[in-house]
């Protein structure tokens, strides 16, 4: 007769165990399931509205024309005599309602727009400007402007990856109840928003970004209680994967019957274990995502403006030495004491090049947009990091961040003409830019938008660190050799995986306290 040997049994301390860690993963379950929920429906609809139903705009951009020197007859300094202004802080050309414009911008930051032919100023002249522009964006001459505002500060439906501020919002009388935002100092279109996508933006807004709790707390308080229950999803994970480790020869041998409550429990478990590495990944690169908005971002306001004073113009404007049959534009730059006109002239494959010329003796120096954007750099760096004038008695060891690159010597410089995958994406908006790397121990980068004197984007390894992790684990951008739409695809599939499992852990809740 043969000796059976008997089957082992847990101890109670591991039996116990086992309970409690079951119980945990309910609890911790239940706690997060109506968030879960509510960030997968809004985290399906982003690549859902983007690939399928993503709007579309007649004309995204200003087909840019020359201009010919007939066309402004008038100097600058002529039409700034005539209007008694000796300073400002810039100008430009703008073409439109069958005339020609010097956009000229005031000490007091207002857009002024005067005939380049007569001097005389147009009343309304940037709101008009403005609906020019959002007509041209839009091909339509015939519909009616509900609305017309400034913003001045990011909302709810005029979110902070727009970038562009100040900008122009104009409602239009159609059946997609369009809005157009234009920013018209660079006549630039920001953004559009037809009747659709405002809703997808309030939905993502609310349910994916929290934005309710910005009404009634505060940005911090806000993205600590995402990061509280992203961070329970995260142990929620890692119990119910240790509960099918502890339980799996238990789970191998079942399958499932007719009884609506073992059926809920096996498609939960399954799911549940299939989908668990996508849960962890949204969720902490989720968290980690949510805790790089605890710091402010201040590059909207990152631009230099000086006073320039008029009487330091000696070349008139419209008789510059110069390719006029190339001429697109141009503007003013102060670098150090000097001034310079920075002309914009056609280039090769639709692409411009900027020059520079002495507003004092006309020469034209072919270092200066180097010399200006490293210029550039070491002036926003000061900003970041508290160095203005009213911070000067500080320790320079209490002032350095990993932003900082006063010592700093630079190990590449390049000029962007489109945007990269990596790390400045079309998400920064403006182009052409001047990148300015640097060697910090962070290995900070500077980009640069030399035309409008902007900071585009500064970012360190931390940055880069977030933004990686962001890409591949939340938007699965590790996909993109698949292409956009396979990419998208499979975001939904794991997004909807998830979301199946935290009903179907619901449904076995509400069934089990029954």
């Amino acid at each position: 007769m043969e000796n059976k040997i008997p089957k082992k049994r847990d101890s109670k301390w591991v039996k116990k165990l086992k309970q409690k860690i079951y119980t945990w993963h309910r609890t911790i379950g239940i706690i997060t399931v109506i968030p879960v929920i509510f960030w997968c429906l809004s985290g399906i609809m982003h690549p859902f509205m983007a690939h399928f139903f993503k709007p579309t705009i007649a004309n995204e951009r200003l087909e840019k024309t020359t201009i010919a020197p007939a066309d402004i007859p008038l100097s600058i300094q002529t039409v700034l005599a005539k209007n008694n202004l000796k300073q400002i802080k810039n100008f430009r050309i703008v073409s439109f309602n069958n005339g020609h414009f010097y956009q000229v911008k005031t000490v007091d930051n207002i857009l002024h727009y005067f005939n380049a032919a007569t001097a005389a100023e147009l009343a309304n002249g940037d709101v008009k400007y403005a609906e020019y522009l959002s007509r041209y964006f839009l091909d339509d001459q015939k519909s009616k402007v509900v609305s017309s505002e400034i913003l001045t500060e990011f909302d709810s439906q005029y979110k902070y990856v727009n970038r562009y501020l100040p900008v122009y919002k104009l409602s239009f009388e159609r059946d997609d109840a369009m809005q157009v935002y234009v920013e018209t100092s660079s006549s630039k279109l920001a953004t559009f928003n037809p009747k659709s996508r405002q809703f997808f933006i309030w939905f993502f807004d609310v349910f994916h970004n929290w934005s309710f709790l910005d009404a009634i707390t505060n940005n911090a308080i806000r993205v600590w209680i995402m990061m509280l229950l992203l961070s329970i999803i995260v142990l929620s994970a890692l119990s119910g994967i240790v509960i099918y480790g502890l339980f799996w020869k238990v789970f191998k041998k079942q399958v499932p019957t007719a009884d609506a409550t073992t059926k809920l429990r096996f498609n939960h478990r399954k799911i549940g274990i299939a989908v668990a590495f996508v849960t962890l990944t949204f969720a902490l690169s989720g968290a980690y995502h949510a805790f790089s908005k605890l710091k402010p971002n201040n590059l909207s306001s990152m631009v230099y403006e000086p006073t320039i004073d008029v009487a330091k113009l000696s070349v008139e404007n419209n008789k510059l030495a110069l390719d006029w049959s190339a001429f697109l534009n141009s503007s003013l730059i102060q670098l150090k004491d000097d001034v310079y006109y920075q002309v914009v002239l056609k280039g090769e494959e639709k692409k411009t090049k900027t020059i520079y010329i002495n507003a004092k003796n006309g020469t034209i120096n072919k270092n200066t947009e180097l010399e200006y954007v490293q210029f550039l750099a070491h002036h926003f760096s000061d900003k970041l990091n508290g160095k203005a004038a009213c911070c000067d008695m500080q320790e320079p060891e209490e002032r350095e961040t990993s932003t900082d690159i006063s010592e700093a010597k630079i190990l590449e410089t390049k000029t962007l003409y489109d945007f990269e995958k990596r790390e400045y994406g079309f998400v920064n908006k403006r182009l052409p830019v001047v990148k300015l790397a640097y060697d910090t121990p962070e290995k900070a980068t500077y980009y640069i938008e030399p035309s409008s004197s902007h900071l585009a984007a500064v970012i360190t390894n931390a940055e880069r660190l977030e933004g990686y992790s962001f890409a591949i684990f939340h938007k699965f951008l590790f996909m993109d050799w698949a292409g956009k739409g396979i990419r998208d695809l499979v975001t939904v599939i794991a997004a909807m995986g998830l979301l199946t499992v935290s009903i179907l852990g619901l449904l076995l809740f509400l069934k089990v306290k029954k």
